[in-house]
């Protein structure tokens, strides 16, 4: 499973302008709502059960690092954004450091397999450095298009 085939590259926000976890999420997925990736009118029950699970423990994962996930109804393939916070958002993460780097991650409820797969892939690519040292320099939707290209073909390290 390659970052490519889920990450919705009209809804990446590369220069993410936000003071909260809450508003971090709204964001997000409103970009998958404007890139025709979800229903306008799935938006909000998304971002609840996006922070329904957040509730239950940050996926501030450290490192700078966040993937808010859920599984939805409305979605009916995985699909994923991006954002970077270039000056920072507390996300209550697990090392208490702020966050730079999200990826947001939403999938049928039927497909179990492929949400648990999808999160190990990006978790995966997250703890090479490389990859996120990249990705907080990224300005640009292509640059962080072309980043995910190289890390799906192993071409960072």
């Amino acid at each position: 499973m390659k970052l490519t085939e889920f990450v919705v590259p009209q809804a990446i926000i590369p220069n993410l302008k936000i003071d909260n976890k809450e508003t971090a999420i709204r964001k997000m997925v409103e970009s998958l709502a404007a890139a025709g990736s979800i229903k306008s009118a799935d938006t909000e029950g998304i971002i609840a059960a996006i922070l329904k699970r957040e509730d239950l423990g940050s996926t501030g994962i450290g490192r700078g690092v966040a993937v808010p996930h859920t599984k939805h109804a409305s979605a009916d393939r995985l699909i994923a954004t991006i954002a970077l916070a270039k000056d920072g958002v507390d996300f209550a993460s697990l090392d208490g450091e702020d966050v730079f780097i999200l990826f947001l991650l939403v999938s049928p409820p039927d497909r179990p397999g492929d949400h648990l797969r999808a999160l190990e892939n990006i978790s995966r690519h997250l703890r090479n450095d490389t990859f996120c040292n990249f990705l907080k320099q990224a300005t640009t939707t292509e640059q962080i298009l072309d980043l995910l290209g190289e890390a799906d073909n192993n071409q960072l390290s």
